[in-house]
């Protein structure tokens, strides 16, 4: 009798340790997508399609929530702060690069898992229609010849089109006073202030500029990239016209807080991959103006620290880094 219940025992106690160490599948519940930006914005439009295919990929629904305020900074520290288990995730933008040296801790690239980018668009040079520049060339001849008449916009001061701008004139020896940086809520007032002549130049995404320029009242030069734009490949680069290594492109990747489990970061670089080659997801992208630019997670991670880097250089010329390290 002794020996029979022993045996029970044991066979209790082994199961007992399999089903302990036995771990199921992520996920097993749903899955938080933090959106740092808006509802209705670019942002928010990608992570909400993205996180309908995560759901047909995985079973388990991805509830996109947006948390705004602080130029992004908000919802970066929310994402960041999340328990490292894969079940709070989202959407990070290239602000990340920018806050450290500004003196803002807790949302900088070491605080996340960056699991892939799905989309980076570039910004582009923008210009009235009937301006007497014809290339990016000529307008930056026209800026050395006479400093501070040409004027440009994009967004706030500090933001990433007036980094993106003063960046290549930084490269290019140039002193980003130059051109004067003036502050507009946005690309789409800037894109208006274009069009009545209140300004020069304007610094954003050809999309955001697509408008005016389908109308006729407005020109894109050419990209403030190193990459040519699978959506507008007829563009040309800053790197390609002047010989320069400038590639501050805006991207959206999928992140998590850092110590994400490294199956979790694979399990979703792969699906990431997967969705990115999806007919219907890139259909939506390029209905908005969006491209499609895939990278894995080492490859994402090193694109970032690349863009800090030099972002940080752009501040600096500006006088708006507060901190010297990287």
């Amino acid at each position: 009798m002794k020996n029979a219940l022993a045996a029970a025992s044991a066979g209790v106690l082994a199961f007992i340790g399999l089903a302990g160490t036995a771990q199921a599948a992520w996920p097993e519940r749903a899955v938080t997508i933090v959106v740092p930006w808006s509802a209705g914005g670019g942002t928010d439009a990608t992570a909400r399609t993205l996180a309908q295919k995560l759901e047909e990929r995985f079973g388990q629904p991805f509830n996109v929530i947006n948390r705004t305020g602080g130029g992004g900074l908000v919802g970066h520290i929310t994402i960041a702060n999340a328990p490292p288990d894969g079940y709070t995730l989202g959407v990070i933008t290239i602000e990340t690069t920018m806050y450290k040296a500004q003196g803002i801790p807790g949302a900088e690239p070491e605080d996340f898992t960056l699991i892939g980018r799905f989309n980076a668009d570039p910004v582009g040079i923008n210009v009235r229609a009937d301006a007497p520049y014809e290339t990016a060339g000529e307008l930056i001849e026209a800026i050395k010849a006479d400093p501070g008449a040409i004027k440009a916009s994009g967004a706030n001061r500090g933001g990433l089109s007036h980094l993106a701008w003063a960046g290549l004139l930084n490269r290019l020896g140039i002193d980003p006073d130059a051109s004067p940086w003036v502050a507009s809520d946005g690309s789409a007032p800037a894109m208006q202030q274009l069009a009545a002549g209140a300004i020069d130049v304007v610094s954003t995404a050809p999309a955001e500029a697509r408008a005016l320029v389908e109308a006729g009242e407005a020109k894109t030069l050419a990209l403030l990239s190193g990459e040519r734009s699978e959506v507008y490949p007829d563009l040309k680069t800053t790197d390609e016209i002047f010989g320069i290594d400038w590639s501050p492109l805006p991207f959206r990747g999928l992140a998590g807080p850092a110590g994400l489990p490294e199956d979790v970061t694979m399990t979703l670089s792969d699906a990431l991959a997967e969705i990115t080659a999806d007919a219907e997801f890139r259909d939506f992208m390029a209905s908005r103006g969006f491209s499609v630019a895939y990278q894995d997670s080492p490859t994402f991670t090193e694109t970032v620290m690349a863009s800090r880097t030099g972002l940080v250089e752009a501040m600096k010329a500006v006088g708006m880094a507060t901190d010297d390290t990287q």
